[in-house]
């Protein structure tokens, strides 16, 4: 379902204009530096005063669900899809957490709807309900499937991707191959690799 607002009735061009516009430089602006930006910085980028924003979205959290599908949820819902379609247990929980840890560096505004910065957004939080509700499914089937190491639960994996959010919103941004690298250390102390073949 679409976040877009729909225009309202009767809107002359010149103020349909200005709210693809403020959409366009919202998108532009959160795929880049996450769901705080100032909004002055959108307004600006939009050729609009801040007002015409209040006005035609109602302020932050209005322009964030009219464009939050393209700015992220679209990708986070494809990565949970394609988590879903996968039948090895392991291969689905290194894909998943390859693939959250991917959209979280390149896309600060993940970080910013994993860490629930606008909780009275029910938009956001229902795409907080649809990220979590994999965990539980990753770690029954990693478990009946031996892939998971026992001792790791649903609440441990929901930590890991929360407290990557954290150390990536707040803290210094690691180069690309020191990341991917310590991704491929948290896949090997939870994942149950199986052991050479006898002979």
């Amino acid at each position: 379902m679409s976040g877009t607002r729909p225009a309202k009735p009767g809107l002359r061009a010149d103020a349909r204009r200005n709210t693809e516009q403020i959409r366009r430089a919202a998108i532009g602006a959160f795929q880049g530096r996450g769901l705080t930006v100032p909004l002055e910085e959108v307004a600006t980028a939009a050729g609009v005063s801040k007002a015409t924003i209040f006005n035609r979205f109602g302020g932050r959290v209005g322009l964030i669900e009219a464009v939050i599908e393209e700015v992220v949820a679209n990708e986070l819902y494809a990565v949970i899809d394609h988590t879903r379609a996968l039948q090895d247990p392991g291969a689905r929980l290194a894909y998943y957490i390859t693939a959250i840890r991917d959209l979280q560096y390149r896309q600060p505004t993940a970080n910013d709807v994993l860490l629930q910065e606008y909780p009275h957004s029910q938009q956001l939080m229902d795409i907080c309900r649809a990220a979590g509700q994999i965990y539980g499914e990753l770690v029954e089937a990693g478990h009946a499937g031996g892939a998971l190491r026992p001792d790791c639960t649903a609440d441990d994996l929901h930590a890991l991707v929360v407290d990557n959010a954290l150390a990536l919103k707040h803290g210094d941004r690691p180069p690309r191959g020191d990341y991917d690298r310590r991704t491929s250390f948290l896949l090997d102390g939870i994942l149950v690799h199986a052991g050479p073949s006898g002979g």
